[in-house]
């Protein structure tokens, strides 16, 4: 899965668009793959894990990705780090740390527990994260479609250097069971009339009007 986010960060080069990809996966079978739209449509909330997000819930059905996994070959920033966790994606692998714009390793909304606590009924738990897999490969995207570029925003510490191999894991935080909050989560997301529902769903409405 992460060989392919990273030749799709290649593809986006070629698009005209910075080399960002996102894979997301169910059961060992990709469900959506996207590359970053910024350039193409003009738009700059238009992130590769923002838009397959947004198609996973399509193409499955539904708003529950717990049983998903999402690659990116860059750390996910905290603008598409709120969906992951309110989609309840089980697990995020990335290949470059972001130290200055990461949603884990600088602003901490991926590993951030309070969020499920007071609100379990719209934010999943955090998500098992690994990072690190095939960086030199990602990086290679990067390094080949702009050297000067790639050597300045790593000076500047924005994407983190790493001298680990290829296709290791280097870091996991997994959820620490709570069996009374997992249990009081379950019991806020079945009771009627949440809150937290028609915001997704007037959201969605416009969107469908422009597919049809």
């Amino acid at each position: 899965m992460m060989r392919r986010c990273v030749a799709l960060s290649a593809e986006a080069v070629r698009a005209h668009e910075l080399p960002f990809a996102c894979v997301i996966c169910k059961d060992g079978e990709v469900v959506v793959e996207t590359t970053n739209r910024v350039s193409r449509d003009a738009d700059v909330t238009r992130h590769a894990e923002i838009i397959a997000i947004s198609e996973a819930q399509r193409v499955l059905g539904r708003r529950d990705l717990s049983d998903c996994t999402l690659y990116s070959n860059v750390e996910p920033c905290p603008m598409c780090s709120f969906p992951i966790r309110e989609t309840r994606i089980g697990r995020v692998v990335y290949s470059i740390s972001s130290p200055m714009m990461g949603g884990f390793s600088k602003w901490d909304v991926l590993s951030d527990r309070e969020i499920s606590d007071v609100m379990p009924q719209v934010f999943g738990r955090a998500p098992d994260i690994s990072a690190g897999l095939m960086y030199r490969d990602a990086a290679a995207v990067w390094r080949s479609w702009n050297p000067l570029f790639w050597f300045g925003i790593r000076l500047r510490g924005c994407l983190a250097e790493s001298n680990n191999d290829a296709m290791a894991a280097l870091q996991t935080r997994p959820e620490r069971k709570n069996p009374l909050k997992r249990l009081a989560a379950l019991l806020l997301q079945l009771l009627p009339g949440k809150r937290a529902e028609p915001a997704p769903v007037a959201a969605r409405q416009p969107q469908a009007k422009v597919a049809g």
